[in-house]
C-alpha cells in the first residue's frame, strides 16, 4: 500500500445501491449486485463503527420531484429489495442525489467533501465499467485519493468491469483492492 493512501479510507461512498432495477440492463448486472452486498454491508458495518462519513450518491432515475427517502421507499417496494434492504442509508448517513454517471457531476459533493475534511474516498457500488469509473475520474481530478473496492463494485459485462478497474488503477493512481484489506480508522484525513 503507498504512502499517497494510508490506512485511512476517508468516506465510504455508496454509489447507485438505491435501485429498483427496473432498467434495460439489470438482468445482466443482478447476478453482479448479489455477490457485491454482502461486501457492501461489512463495508458498511466498518464505517458507521467508525465513525466515517458515509455517503449515498445514487441516480434519481428521472423523479425530479423525490428526495431520497421516496427513492429508498420505491426501492424496497420493488421486486429487489432482498439487494436494497442490507445496504439501506441509516439515520446517520449523507445522501446526494444525481441525474449523470460521475456522482460529482452538477451534485454538491464536492463541497461536502471538503466540509467534512475528506481527502480520501472508498468507493464502492455500481456499475463498475460506468458510474465507478467517471466517478473514479473526477474524484482524481479534483486531487482526492481514491480507492476502489474489487469486490463491492457490481459489473454489467465482466471484461469493461476488469478494464475499467486497471484503468483506475494505472491511469488514476486508484488503489484496488477488496473489502477484507479495507480498514476504517476514523474516516477523515487531517492536514
Amino acid at each position: 500500500m503507498s504512502a499517497r493512501h494510508g490506512d485511512d479510507p476517508g468516506a465510504l461512498i455508496v454509489i447507485d445501491m438505491i435501485n429498483t432495477y427496473e432498467h434495460k440492463d439489470a438482468e445482466q448486472l443482478l447476478p453482479s449486485v448479489r455477490e457485491v452486498v454482502p461486501v457492501i454491508t461489512d463495508l458498511l458495518a466498518a464505517a458507521r463503527g467508525s465513525g466515517a462519513p458515509v455517503i449515498y450518491v445514487n441516480d434519481n432515475f428521472g423523479q425530479w420531484r423525490s428526495h431520497h427517502g421516496e427513492l429508498v421507499e420505491a426501492a424496497m417496494a420493488g421486486p429487489h429489495a432482498d439487494l436494497v434492504g442490507p445496504v439501506r442509508p441509516d439515520d446517520d448517513s449523507l445522501f446526494v442525489v444525481k441525474a449523470r454517471h460521475s456522482i460529482f457531476y452538477e451534485t454538491p459533493l464536492t463541497y461536502l467533501l471538503w466540509e467534512l475534511g475528506v481527502r480520501k474516498v472508498t468507493l464502492c457500488g455500481q456499475v463498475t465499467e460506468q458510474c465507478v469509473l467517471y466517478s473514479a475520474l473526477d474524484a482524481h481530478i479534483r486531487h482526492l485519493d481514491v480507492t476502489v473496492v474489487a469486490d463491492a463494485v457490481a459489473h454489467i459485462h465482466p471484461h469493461l468491469a476488469e478494464a475499467a478497474l486497471e484503468m483506475m488503477r494505472i491511469n488514476l493512481g486508484a488503489r484496488i483492492t477488496n473489502g477484507k484489506d479495507i480498514g476504517f480508522g476514523g474516516g477523515v484525513a487531517t492536514s
